[in-house]
């Protein structure tokens, strides 16, 4: 289920070198601590997700 401002779509399958999720390319770090980060952490962790999704799809 999407929550409100997370980039989470329920796929939660966590591969590859970097350990970032097929779905939201978020670490399960990220996604564990995602509801008790500050706005600029998120920031951050969204603004690299485009990356990280283009990496992991070429992975596969």
């Amino acid at each position: 289920m999407k929550r409100k401002n997370s980039p989470c779509i329920d796929v939660c399958q966590f591969s590859g070198k970097n350990g970032w999720c097929k779905g939201c390319g978020r670490t399960r770090e990220e996604a564990r601590k995602w509801r008790s980060m500050k706005p600029f952490a998120k920031t951050a962790v969204l603004r690299d997700l485009t990356r990280r999704i283009s990496i992991i799809k070429r992975e596969d």
